[in-house]
């Protein structure tokens, strides 16, 4: 009974292509929304997972790493001091306004961290060279960035207050879809930037200022010594440090990525997306089977007649329905895939498509088909058998 259903399925092909470019849309428009939500959901929190570190000490005031406030630089010397405590690193995440003469200002986000960090790395530069990154006033940045920031080579620049900052680089991959463009600087670069976005009236000086206590830093990270306790861990630092918070890495990411959830509408309107994407493959699929049973009702008549079982006649409209799931399910996903190379490399949006996501994917299609072929299916099962013997 394969055959016949794999035959009439194919014998229609305009129909049955119409259904698979329906099919492949659905797809491709469902696993799109989805890897949209995953890309999304990561992109939240993607600074906190790439840094190496075991414990993130943050304010008390913390919602997420994009708002917080800065705690001063001086825990970095008590978290030093905690028992338990391996290495600890200044980190500052904090945005700032980019002003230059001819254009409009624009928000940036001052990535700063320690010479030789542990916790954190740039990926490998496109152009410039990364040691020039510890020179003062400069910056790496975003090449999927330069074109919002009016920065065109390596070279050019900006201010930030009264502060020249020049970009002597151009990274990838290190881009969020909630995060106002990076720049990738040294800790006192990042202080300097932070203070005179604060400050616009101050004059820059030639050399860097040294960081006291009293500066404000967004972060200390820290790694714990080979053995240590995590929750106890954190308890001392806690204990320690005033008005501070203290998140292992996987607490700080998942609190950041349910702020964003919880605080926006784009879980909504993906969902929305994926349910209307659901609802059209659905329907597609529906009327094409229905419609195939419809030019083929003598065939099933004649089927019935020679003692077919209604079995038999779901068998068969339910391998077409498969078939349709299959063939149109290949080239949405692959379509979706496609695309999330294009929309990363040219937009820095990630379409996030995991093996997890593409099998579900796979069987809310095989769902979508089969519960289409339901209705089909009525209008087979309800054939008079005389209807083979009835004349044109």
């Amino acid at each position: 009974m394969v055959s016949i259903a794999r035959k009439t399925l194919f014998h229609d092909f305009i129909p049955f292509a119409i259904a698979q470019a329906g099919i492949a849309f659905s797809v491709g428009l469902v696993t799109v929304q989805v890897g949209l939500f995953y890309g999304f959901t990561r992109s939240t929190s993607l600074i906190v997972d790439r840094a190496k570190a075991d414990i993130w000490v943050v304010s008390s005031k913390l919602q997420q790493l994009d708002l917080t406030l800065p705690i001063p630089y001086g825990r970095l010397a008590e978290a030093k001091k905690v028992p338990g405590v391996d290495r600890a690193e200044a980190f500052i995440f904090q945005g700032v306004v980019w002003q230059q003469s001819t254009q409009p200002i624009a928000p940036a986000t001052v990535i700063g961290f320690e010479r030789n960090s542990q916790f954190f790395a740039l990926n490998p530069l496109l152009d410039g060279r990364l040691d020039a990154i510890w020179h003062p006033y400069a910056a790496v940045l975003n090449r999927s960035d330069a074109r919002f920031l009016n920065i065109a080579k390596v070279g050019d620049g900006a201010k930030i207050g009264d502060r020249r900052v020049e970009v002597i680089g151009f990274t990838s991959g290190l881009r969020s879809m909630v995060s106002d463009p990076f720049l990738f600087t040294s800790l006192e670069n990042g202080a300097a930037f932070v203070k005179a976005s604060a400050q616009p009236e101050l004059a820059q000086t030639k050399d860097l200022p040294q960081l006291s206590d009293a500066d404000g830093i967004t972060a200390v990270l820290v790694r714990a010594r080979a053995g240590q306790n995590l929750p106890q861990l954190q308890k001392r630092l806690k204990a320690a440090l005033p008005d501070t918070q203290v998140y292992t890495q996987a607490e700080l990411s998942t609190l950041t990525q349910i702020y964003w959830l919880n605080n926006t509408g784009v879980t909504f309107v993906l969902g929305l997306g994926a349910v209307v994407a659901i609802a059209v493959g659905t329907v597609i699929v529906s009327q094409v089977l229905y419609a195939s049973v419809a030019r083929h009702l003598s065939e099933y008549a004649t089927l019935k007649a020679m003692g077919a079982s209604r079995t038999v006649l779901y068998r068969i409209i339910l391998e077409q329905a498969l078939w349709m799931a299959l063939l149109g399910y290949i080239p949405g996903i692959g379509m979706s895939m496609g695309l999330g190379v294009w929309t990363q490399q040219t937009q820095a949006i990630q379409i996030l498509v995991t093996p997890v996501s593409a099998a579900a994917v796979f069987g809310l299609t095989l769902v979508m088909c089969s519960g289409s072929a339901i209705f089909a299916i009525q209008k087979a099962i309800a054939l008079d058998p005389a209807l083979v013997f009835k004349p044109e």
